[in-house]
């Protein structure tokens, strides 16, 4: 699993965002599997030279959005399910908008830029299914 996660370090946008970001998109996608193992805390900050601390709390906010369980002895998973019923999905795409405005956001880009990217990329044919 080494080199799951990369990190841009020109970019603006703090590492644990990066990390964080990146390990849900490989979740929502289907890349990380329910259940799927992670690396240890210590293990992806030495791959990606940054503090433990910084994947921790990338890791802590991935725990709460619903998306990784951690267990003591067990290390930290892929929720074995995330949403599968219709009340959790508006949770779902708001954590993924979310992040990917906050990304933008943290570039400089400007709302109304953002707004219009999105609206772009609605009447854009799905590339997926």
């Amino acid at each position: 699993m080494n080199g799951f996660v990369s990190l841009d370090t020109a970019s603006p946008v703090p590492p644990f965002e990066q990390i964080r970001s990146r390990v849900a998109e490989l979740i929502v996608s289907g890349t990380l599997a329910g259940g799927q193992r992670l690396p240890t805390v210590r293990q992806l900050a030495g791959d990606l030279r940054v503090a433990p601390g910084t994947v921790a709390r990338a890791y802590k906010e991935l725990e709460t959005a619903g998306l990784l369980v951690t267990r003591r002895g067990a290390g930290t998973r892929v929720a074995p399910r995330w949403p599968t019923s219709a009340s959790e999905r508006p949770d779902l795409l708001a954590h993924v908008v979310g992040g990917a405005v906050g990304r933008a956001r943290a570039l400089g880009f400007s709302d109304a830029e953002i707004a219009g990217c999105v609206e772009r990329e609605l009447e854009r044919p799905t590339r997926c299914g």
